[in-house]
């Protein structure tokens, strides 16, 4: 288990020392600290002019390389005429999400991304002294959001096949239960693609005190194609204190126009309200976020895109030789045996922007799933940049 206090999202720091028997990393970086280590090393960072960026095979953000539907263009498209007003018709977003899902307008909470939401709970719930308890590595930005100086994570190590141990969630959970303020669970997780199994979900929501709550961020969940997963909204309907976390950044293809929401029983969603500016979103994403709810037949389609081309994209890589993880999202990771920074750097020089490191797992790379084109780039770039690795 490792302790981890504040910072802010993107990249792990390093340094370990004594606390709880686990590791501890110190945490107090400024956004400004955050964009400038962001520049230096992380191989999925903008290109400099829109050209270039244009030019780059972009597999380093888990975006749906593919665009919106026709039908959530036209819904943006016809809401520009809202541009110039603060007051405007919103489309009934929240409405819309509140039926899509069988629940009332008031369990719903909108956020410039969901990332936004994440952020509004870690407000809420992690006040001085509160800790958020989750695995390493995952979308650490519930644990960097905390903004109270003395919030600290308690981060579990996944197991060696790099599933989530959830015995060792709950027992840490017990263990500094009067301190802990949130769990966060990422299913499936992020950068691994694995999913956290239904039946492990249930044993996490039994096995703690019922007055902690649990945000299950399933930003991915839309990619997902495994009879051991189940989305965990029904929790939220069975009253648990669950926030469930969800993104039209994704399968929607909206990462560039920021829209997700959180589900949670009213009085959480009343207390994170608290937290956030209601201003934060835009008329054009509204009506979007509309019309992708009822294209279930886009979502399907980027599903079925997404599974192909992932697993052809596997194959040939386990065939020269290379580990990866199974993955039920659209990104995978392969072990590349050597530092994933360097490697990274390797295939921005070659016009592809690959995933960051991802500590502990160093030599791990994360790639998102592009169109079959991109990812022919990839593996071409690949054996260049790793090569004689196979057998």
């Amino acid at each position: 288990m490792v302790l981890m206090g504040n910072t802010t999202r993107r990249d792990f720091v390093s340094g370990l020392a004594a606390a709880l028997g686990c590791g501890s990393l110190p945490l107090a970086w400024s956004a400004a600290q955050e964009r400038q280590q962001s520049r230096a090393t992380a191989a999925g960072a903008p290109a400099r002019t829109e050209a270039e960026y244009d030019r780059m095979v972009k597999l380093a953000l888990n975006e749906n390389p593919y665009g919106p539907s026709e039908a959530v263009m036209k819904a943006m498209t016809d809401a520009w005429k809202y541009a110039n007003r603060y007051g405007y018709p919103d489309g009934g977003i929240v409405e819309a999400i509140a039926g899509h899902h069988g629940v009332k307008p008031g369990n719903v909470l909108l956020g410039a991304g969901s990332a936004e939401v994440l952020k509004a709970a870690d407000d809420a719930f992690l006040p001085d002294h509160r800790k958020v308890v989750g695995v390493q590595p995952t979308f650490e930005t519930v644990y960097r959001y905390a903004t109270n100086s003395n919030a600290r994570a308690l981060m579990v190590p996944l197991r060696k096949d790099y599933t989530v141990d959830m015995q060792e969630i709950i027992r840490v959970t017990k263990l500094n239960a009067r301190d802990v303020g949130l769990i966060y669970i990422c299913n499936p997780n992020n950068p691994t693609g694995r999913v956290v199994p239904k039946d492990e979900i249930r044993l996490l929501l039994d096995g703690i005190p019922e007055e902690i709550p649990v945000l299950i961020d399933e930003a991915y969940h839309h990619f997902v194609d495994n009879p051991n997963y189940e989305p965990s909204l029904k929790y939220v309907l069975e009253g648990r204190k669950v926030i469930v976390t969800r993104t039209f950044s994704k399968i929607a293809a909206l990462a560039g126009m920021r829209l997700g929401y959180g589900i949670a029983p009213r009085e959480m969603i009343e207390q994170m309200r608290t937290v956030t500016y209601g201003s934060s979103i835009n008329a054009i994403v509204k009506h979007g976020g509309v019309a992708a709810l009822k294209d279930a037949d886009h979502d399907a389609k980027i599903k079925q895109l997404n599974k192909e081309v992932r697993e052809q994209t596997m194959a040939e890589l386990r065939a020269m030789g290379f580990e990866l993880i199974p993955s039920d999202a659209n990104f995978f990771m392969v072990n590349v045996r050597r530092d994933a920074t360097t490697v990274g750097e390797e295939f921005r020089k070659r016009g592809i922007l690959v995933g960051r490191k991802f500590p502990p797992m160093d030599e791990w790379l994360r790639v998102s799933v592009g169109t079959a084109d991109d990812m022919r780039r990839f593996v071409a770039a690949f054996k260049e940049i790793v090569p004689g690795r196979a057998g």
